[in-house]
């Protein structure tokens, strides 16, 4: 993952002052990471009978799309409010710069799914602890959590489930 990590590009203040943004853009131009990440994020979810891989908007439709490929999985996509077409379920939270909402089909889920979320990045963790809920209410067998990068001082993970498998491909 150093390779993966060196074309990580941070841009300072966006989306607003005294943010440091970690743009995965750089890493997903680039042939030989994107293979890397679909390789390790396949790695890890290979035996644990994944049916749908549920992404989230929009970077998170990236890999998360590679991954339902790579496992024979469907991809679901979590979306801002309005984006998707059929009827809906939402969730509020707060993120480190503001409140929003995400939706999913409300048939998107159903209790004889394994599921594996996947965002590109782990802040304070509200966009990963909302689509959680989101999944929880369909009652799947088991959801599994996975980033590309997570960003440890913001401690995310406090925000997640303790019940629930974490895993992140880099860490700053």
């Amino acid at each position: 993952m150093e390779y993966v990590k060196s074309k990580v590009r941070d841009i300072i203040d966006f989306p607003q002052k005294g943010i440091v943004f970690k743009d995965l853009t750089t890493v997903f131009k680039d042939p030989r990471a994107l293979h890397l990440i679909s390789w390790d994020l396949a790695k890890l979810y290979k035996d644990k009978g994944i049916t749908k891989v549920v992404g989230i908007e929009s970077r998170g439709f990236i890999a998360g799309s590679i991954l339902a490929f790579k496992l024979d999985a469907g991809f679901v996509p979590v979306r801002k409010p309005g984006k998707l077409p059929a009827e809906t379920i939402k969730a509020s939270y707060e993120k480190e710069y503001g409140t929003d909402t995400i939706e999913i089909h409300s048939d998107a889920i159903t209790e004889d799914d394994v599921v594996v979320i996947h965002d590109d990045v782990l802040a304070t963790g509200g966009t990963m602890a909302a689509a959680i809920e989101l999944i929880k209410s369909m009652k799947p067998k088991k959801i599994y959590v996975n980033f590309i990068i997570e960003l440890s001082m913001l401690n995310g993970r406090a925000a997640l489930p303790q019940d629930i498998e974490v895993t992140s491909l880099i860490s700053y």
